[in-house]
């Protein structure tokens, strides 16, 4: 289960709508919990430096700033967030590969439909599960 405020869930809807005609992207970062769960207490909008509507790419030096900030703030990098904007919300073959950590959860904001779609998947060894996401606050 990915848990969210109401505030960091309309942050990355909206900057699913900034990163358009290409996909946007972003770190969440809050608490891994259980291993099972997490909280995600702040999302931090990246650049997509593939500057790509099929493709997304964060910045090695944003990565690592975000990452020492939460390190900084006895944080956790909980996952990413990244728009598809003329597709359903599941990962692409693309996303699969991209995937770098088992922990993470990965958030994935559609914009195919007139309302979008937020969905949060768990990706381990090639496997995709859809978990449940809160929304509280």
């Amino acid at each position: 289960m990915l848990q969210l405020t109401s505030a960091v869930h309309t942050a990355m809807l909206a900057h699913a709508y900034d990163g358009l005609p290409d996909e946007a992207c972003g770190l969440m970062v809050g608490s891994l919990g259980d291993g099972h769960s997490a909280t995600v207490d702040t999302f931090e909008p990246c650049p997509n430096v593939a500057a790509s509507s099929r493709i997304y790419s964060i910045a090695p030096k944003d990565f690592m700033r975000i990452e020492r900030a939460a390190d900084d703030a006895g944080a956790d990098i909980v996952g990413v967030m990244h728009s598809h904007t003329h597709t359903e919300p599941y990962p692409s073959v693309t996303d699969v590969n991209q995937a770098p950590d088992p922990s993470w959860h990965y958030v994935i904001v559609s914009l195919r439909d007139e309302l979008p779609m937020l969905r949060s998947y768990r990706i381990v060894d090639g496997g995709i599960t859809e978990e449940a996401v809160v929304v509280s606050g």
